[in-house]
């Protein structure tokens, strides 16, 4: 089973995405962080196998955390998550900066478990 560090500031959008997991049986949810400090922070903690990533969060956003994670960890795998207005360009920046794959919130159970096994 994979552990997978959720990063989102809404509760609401992190237990959807914990119970689409947890009913997968594939993976497992070994922590949460609320914004890109603490996912540093927990990432070098619980060493997950997939990084589940919102982009826009107070403290410190995603984009900015995923530089800092991939720069620790190269092999790192993260998935960034954002709402579908604000996919376009991020998208690309998210990429470069070294995510596995991006996802569009809401989430569809189906296209969030194909995104992970991918990885």
């Amino acid at each position: 089973m994979k552990k997978v560090l959720l990063v989102d500031d809404s509760l609401i959008v992190a237990r959807q995405l914990q119970k689409i997991l947890d009913e997968s049986g594939e993976f497992s949810v070994c922590a949460h962080a609320k914004n890109g400090l603490e996912a540093i922070k927990l990432n070098q903690e619980h060493n997950p196998d997939i990084i589940c990533m919102d982009m826009n969060m107070p403290v410190m956003d995603g984009l900015t955390a995923l530089r800092t994670i991939v720069s620790l960890d190269t092999e790192v795998k993260v998935v960034m998550a954002t709402s579908l207005s604000g996919v376009g360009d991020k998208f690309m920046e998210a990429m470069k900066l070294g995510a596995r794959n991006v996802m569009s919130k809401p989430f569809e159970a189906e296209t969030v478990l194909n995104i992970l096994r991918q990885l």
